[in-house]
């Protein structure tokens, strides 16, 4: 059997070997390893040329139509996730590209999302930070939560999660999205709030919908010049779902208390970006899935799939 070319894209923390167990399918494909993005579509192109497999992280690489085109030997793609904004979907199929995701054992986002609330309120890692390089007092005042309002954007499986999450902090806790309602708000047990009552009146908002053409620039400069003066915007969705030009001005304007944001429109985040220059504004590389136990389901299934694969099996294919 003549042996494929395996490409495992967007691995930056060098664990896609160690978590899953590849010798299942060395006997058949040659696994190659990329730890850095790619600088454009054309580097990728070159980079990904001879490839039959590629393994990819949701919406690290886009793989728009160009890309397809450019990549004649690819057969199959699996990425982590059911879901993949990234890829050009109709692209893949006019190239006769399978495509094939993993499932979620659990969503990590959740808890990553109540721990920048807490850094936010109560400015933990600044104070670790502060006390690591010497500093003898405390710095930052906190803000209890409890009792506090969450605005929650989208209540789906992940905003429902955050939303008990908050309410067992003993927060009051308000959902909106474009086709939410208030009979599916009292079935999770949070109150029903109009977008404009979301940002006029929460106290921390947190975005939980999922990235499309509609969702794009959902939260805008009038959104944000609704919150309080004292109210704090948590991000760990997508990027482009936030205006990031009004929100840099709200937060250098001290317009808003302040944000956490995990997602950006561009990632890596450019280090020349503004964002980071902001002191109230707290950062994150994209963590909210980043997790060994996510890790390991993830590349575990990457294998599987391309076991089956040269089985003639397609599991968990990308309609």
């Amino acid at each position: 059997m003549t042996r494929l070319r395996c490409a495992i894209l967007d691995d930056y923390l060098n664990v896609s070997q160690t978590v899953a167990d590849w010798s299942e399918v060395a006997d058949r494909v040659d696994v190659t390893v990329f730890n850095q993005p790619f600088a454009t579509t054309e580097a990728a192109a070159s980079a990904l040329k001879d490839f039959e497999i590629i393994c990819a992280m949701r919406e690290r690489t886009p793989f728009p139509r160009a890309l397809f085109a450019a990549l004649p030997n690819l057969k199959l793609m699996i990425t982590s996730g059911m879901r993949n904004a990234a890829i050009d979907m109709e692209a893949a199929k006019e190239h006769n590209v399978v495509l094939c995701g993993t499932q979620w054992a659990r969503d990590p986002t959740a808890p990553l999302t109540m721990g920048l609330i807490l850094e936010l309120t109560r400015n933990i890692g600044r104070e670790n930070a502060r006390m690591h390089a010497g500093e003898p007092l405390q710095k930052f005042v906190g803000m209890e939560i409890e009792g506090r309002t969450l605005g929650v954007i989208g209540l789906g499986k992940l905003g429902t999660k955050v939303s008990k999450l908050a309410q067992a902090f003993g927060m009051n806790v308000i959902a909106w999205s474009p086709n939410l309602t208030p009979e599916k708000c009292k079935e999770a047990g949070v109150g029903y709030a109009t977008k404009e009552e979301l940002f006029a009146t929460a106290d921390i908002i947190t975005i939980h919908v999922v990235l499309s053409q509609r969702s794009r620039g959902l939260v805008g400069a009038a959104d944000l010049a609704r919150m309080k003066p004292t109210a704090y915007l948590v991000n760990t969705a997508r990027g482009p779902i936030v205006d990031e030009g009004a929100l840099l001005e709200a937060l250098t304007q001290k317009k808003i208390a302040g944000a956490g944001i995990d997602v950006f429109s561009v990632e890596p985040l450019p280090v020349d970006h503004p964002f980071r220059k902001v002191d109230n504004l707290v950062l994150t590389p994209h963590l909210g899935y980043v997790t060994e136990d996510s890790f390991r389901n993830h590349y575990t299934q990457m294998v599987e799939g391309v076991d089956a694969w040269f089985k003639g099996e397609t599991p968990r294919r990308l309609a």
